[in-house]
């Protein structure tokens, strides 16, 4: 079963508490999400194996370390995800990034896939799954099984706020899948949304409701 992560650090609990804050205008709120992206970033990261090296500094030679080869790609989720993606490219320049578009049909309440643009390399790369909320789980449970279709091995999903149900979800679906989450929230109400969480990310994102 894969790990959950809550990253509890200080600075991301502060940060999120005024991500939460309904007052927060939508120019602050992505402000917070990229900041809070890019140190969850440092913690998703902190598994990836290193490779001695040699340079040469002002004063002589060293033996340092560099991280070992490794290809990362970032997928947000649309359209939330997308506040996430400049922190963490903030820390992995070199990421990759590929889109997943999903929607719920309106009969059968399943995730349906509109659009999809990934790397060519995608069983190369260790994969960040990114989505500001995991409520029900769907999106992310729909999202990683494309990647996985697609060839991808090395997958991990990264939210701000968590909820029990969505957890379960995906540990459901895919149980070799890390979860990383800067909280988690007490439940779903009755029309999907974490309690207390902070709404509709996508809508507090870009000033839409």
């Amino acid at each position: 079963m894969g790990k959950v992560v809550v990253i509890d650090h200080p600075l991301i609990q502060h940060k999120l508490t005024y991500i939460r804050d309904e007052n927060t205008g939508s120019k602050e709120f992505r402000e917070l999400v990229e900041e809070v992206s890019m140190l969850m970033a440092y913690e998703v990261t902190r598994d990836f194996p290193l490779q001695e090296t040699e340079i040469n500094t002002p004063v002589g030679p060293a033996k340092t370390k560099v991280i070992a080869g490794r290809k990362v790609g970032l997928v947000p989720i649309l359209r939330a995800g997308l506040g996430m993606v400049n922190g963490m490219l903030k820390l992995i320049p070199a990421a990759k990034v590929g889109h997943v578009g999903l929607y719920r049909d309106p009969e059968t309440l399943k995730p349906v896939e509109y659009y999809c643009k990934l790397p060519t390399d995608l069983p190369e790369r260790d994969l960040i799954v990114i989505d500001p909320m995991l409520a029900t789980g769907g999106s992310a449970v729909a999202a990683i099984g494309f990647l996985k279709e697609r060839g991808a091995k090395s997958i991990k999903l990264v939210c701000l706020i968590a909820a029990p149900e969505g957890i379960s979800a995906v540990q459901s679906a895919h149980p070799d899948v890390d979860i990383f989450a800067g909280a988690v929230d007490s439940h779903l109400n009755d029309h999907g949304y974490i309690v207390p969480g902070l709404g509709d990310a996508g809508d507090r994102l870009f000033g839409t409701k």
